[in-house]
């Protein structure tokens, strides 16, 4: 009977040096979890400030090639009515010249 005893005693002290083993164990994996949560939530803070950088970049972007476009726009407009005016500086150059050589032959005459 009393081998009975120390045995239940040896299991007993076992069992608890195992508990205690298991909640230092669980304290250890709280100490890991709250770290990884910190870093979670600065990580979490980084990805919304980026997000927002992001969202400012890309409509600024947006704003500028929408303003190259209408400089493109206004460049190609210009060229072509400039275009058009040489055209008609050309046909009229050529009317006045042609003009003048009927008036210099009509004199001439």
């Amino acid at each position: 009977m009393a081998d009975h005893g120390a045995c239940l005693q040896t299991y007993n002290q076992e069992l608890v040096k195992c508990l205690e083993e298991l909640k230092s164990k669980r304290i250890n994996i709280l100490e890991i979890i709250r770290k990884e949560e910190s870093e979670e939530a600065i990580l979490e803070r980084n990805i919304s400030a980026l997000q927002e950088k992001l969202n400012n970049v890309q409509c600024k972007l947006k704003y500028h090639k929408q303003l190259y476009d209408d400089y493109t726009k206004t460049i190609q407009e210009t060229e072509a009515g400039f275009k058009k005016i040489l055209e008609s500086s050309q046909t009229l150059l050529n009317l006045v010249q042609h003009q003048s050589n009927k008036l210099k032959n009509n004199t001439s005459a």
